[in-house]
């Protein structure tokens, strides 16, 4: 399992199940649109703070980003 997929698949549902675009997210959580956008691709490894960050810009906690979906 490659966490950086989960994450990012998570964080894309979380981002739009609330109705939000990248770059939305990208200026409530302080990352640029890039970074949100190789997130999603997995191609990111978020730290601790990171997850914090991320997770409060969709109005979830960080154990939604970490949590494997069985997709």
């Amino acid at each position: 399992m490659d966490m950086r997929k989960v994450i990012g698949n998570n964080f894309a549902r979380l981002r739009k199940e609330q109705g939000l675009t990248q770059e939305a997210v990208a200026e409530k959580s302080g990352f640029s649109q890039s970074y949100i956008g190789w997130l999603e691709r997995g191609q990111r490894n978020p730290t601790a703070i990171s997850l914090w960050m991320l997770a409060q810009a969709v109005n979830a906690m960080p154990a939604d980003l970490v949590q494997p979906t069985g997709e």
